[in-house]
């Protein structure tokens, strides 16, 4: 602990709020001298008094023990981290779309690819062509299905199942 550090905090919290050590004296029931003290670093009040003081100027106790305020660093601190969570969040949802934007197309395609050689199936169809015929169907079937996962709940627990495999 920094007395001195402590003792210009409290000097920067009274003077914010426009008192004198006279009548923070007052106020606490203390002496002038013993406020100067405080301020001056030469002795530190008691933890009743540290408490009270910590109401009066409305700022947290473990600030007063370490003579500067923290909550305007944390609040900083914690807005840069949402930020970022933000902006890696904004980040997997493009990587989605961009997959979901795949999939659709080359849904739409083997859409258009099944139609045709549905209505133009030929008399005597072919392995070859029955296999492309299964091959767009069960391609299409799949695209389905990872739409629904996508665009649900479960995309996340399937994405990082998928890190924890990959990861081990």
């Amino acid at each position: 602990m920094n007395q001195q550090k402590i003792g210009s905090f409290l000097k920067e919290l009274r003077k914010e709020k426009n008192l004198t050590q006279e009548q923070l004296a007052e106020y606490l029931n203390t002496s002038r001298r013993t406020i100067s003290r405080w301020e001056t670093g030469s002795n530190l009040p008691d933890l009743d008094i540290l408490i009270e003081l910590s109401d009066y100027y409305d700022v947290e106790l473990r600030e007063l023990i370490d003579g500067e305020r923290k909550s305007e660093q944390m609040d900083k601190e914690l807005k840069e981290t949402v930020l970022k969570v933000a902006d890696y969040s904004n980040g997997e949802k493009q990587v989605i779309m961009k997959r979901m934007n795949w999939i659709f197309i080359a849904g739409t395609i083997l859409s258009v690819v099944y139609l045709i050689m549905l209505y133009m199936e030929p008399a005597n169809p072919s392995e070859l062509y029955d296999f492309i015929k299964g091959f767009c169907v069960g391609v299409l079937s799949g695209c389905c299905i990872l739409g629904v996962i996508l665009t649900s709940k479960y995309a996340y627990k399937f994405y990082s199942f998928k890190k924890k495999i990959i990861n081990k």
